[in-house]
């Protein structure tokens, strides 16, 4: 392989614009907090903790049930990111379970994942998808003509068309007062 490449480069500058992109079009911090809150709920009934020779289990009878919620969080945190169209549930039942893991899962991964995933909830039902961008105004080159469709339908004004304007675009001072809906 020659140094000289024929292809497109795929350095670190186009990844992170391409991440920047994919990262906006979604509640990525939503779903990151609530995929992170998800961990030491699910985690944290099962570790063993050592402290030099000290072996520390925090072992509940809720085990299964924090398993269960921190694997629910982690993915409606995926959910958010994959299926942003779902956002609303998401965030709800993020919160949801944030709140139901207080008692079920030593206070919520002793309140680090609760407070995760329910500030991960609270971006997600919060977040909007961004307006497209408006294009912009047309700037005719010299010598260039305008796009079709900035004209009136009846002509440019004063050449004929339609015999009078009317004041507002409603429906009921469109066309004569008729209503288009049926």
């Amino acid at each position: 392989m020659s140094a000289e490449s024929s292809g497109p480069s795929r350095d670190f500058t186009y990844w992170r614009l391409r991440f920047r992109a994919w990262r906006g079009g979604r509640p990525f911090w939503a779903g990151l907090l609530t995929l992170v809150g998800g961990v030491p709920i699910a985690w944290l009934p099962y570790a063993e903790i050592k402290i030099g020779h000290l072996t520390m289990a925090m072992a509940t009878t809720a085990g299964a049930g924090s398993l269960i919620i921190g694997v629910l969080l982690v993915t409606l945190g995926l959910t958010m990111w994959y299926h942003h169209i779902v956002r609303i549930f998401a965030g709800v039942a993020s919160i949801l379970l944030a709140l139901v893991s207080i008692p079920v899962s030593n206070l919520g991964g002793f309140g680090v994942g609760f407070l995760l995933a329910l500030i991960g909830g609270a971006l997600s039902i919060s977040w909007a998808p961004a307006e497209p961008d408006a294009p912009g105004e047309y700037a005719a080159m010299p010598g260039e003509a305008p796009p079709m469709g900035d004209e009136p339908v009846g002509g440019p004004q004063g050449t004929g068309g339609t015999d009078h304007m009317y004041a507002t675009d409603t429906s009921v001072d469109a066309n004569g007062g008729r209503n288009s809906a049926g």
